[in-house]
């Protein structure tokens, strides 16, 4: 038995080495799709949340609303709820925190396809390539604008709950703020409408490149 699994063996072995021989690797489409899908796992994180941060400021819309509606005899209630915001800003804040670390882990697993650009000998699909680190590389800079926005949008809401909690607030100051994050939020709006049209036009250029470097790839599409 021990000679017969020798025998066996050195059979399979010799025919790793044939096949070794015959095949050098996979093609640097081939490298640049692994890269490139490795890029859509190590971005589930960012995908992951979306929907508790959506909720997150649902229900600090609803409180900020609430809040509104209340005057002064009802102080100690306004900073009950007040807190609360407080709070759900914090959760908001380690939620896109959370984003941006999977988005910086994303640009550096995406900076691999660099290295097998260069050995792409088509020239069609090289400039597809190109094509496709170029969209990739603007969405990264978009994606900074906008958790730059954001989180300065958060400082204003954590300012504005705790200023809810001044019982010597005025009107004006209340209203300085307001305008303040209202303007802020506004840079965040145009910089996600960007960074969505980017993330589109990213993965229409990878769709195009995974077709004209011949790669059977099945695609699924999104509802």
């Amino acid at each position: 038995m021990k000679n017969k699994t020798f025998k066996l063996s050195i059979v399979l072995l010799c025919m790793i080495f044939l096949l070794m021989g015959c095949n050098n690797g996979p093609s640097p489409e081939e490298q640049m799709y692994e890269t490139l899908e490795k890029v859509v796992k190590v971005e589930k994180d960012f995908e992951e949340q979306q929907e508790p941060l959506v909720e997150l400021e649902k229900r600090e819309k609803e409180l900020y609303d609430e809040i509104l509606t209340l005057g002064m005899k009802e102080f100690d209630q306004i900073v009950t709820l007040s807190k609360e915001a407080l709070d759900i800003v914090t959760e908001r804040e380690t939620r896109i925190n959370n984003e941006h670390e999977s988005i910086k882990a994303s640009k550096k697993e995406f900076q691999k396809v660099d290295s097998f650009i260069s050995e792409i000998k088509e020239e069609s699909v090289k400039e597809e390539a190109d094509a496709l680190v170029s969209v990739m590389n603007q969405r990264y800079e978009s994606y900074e604008k906008l958790y730059s926005s954001y989180t300065e949008a958060i400082g204003y809401d954590k300012k504005l709950y705790e200023m809810f909690q001044n019982e010597e607030l005025t009107l004006e100051e209340l209203e300085q703020q307001i305008n303040l994050i209202n303007e802020t939020y506004e840079k965040v709006v145009a910089a996600n409408e960007d960074f969505n049209k980017l993330t589109d036009q990213y993965n229409n250029a990878k769709v195009s490149f995974y077709k004209s470097a011949g790669l059977e790839v099945v695609f699924e599409e999104k509802e």
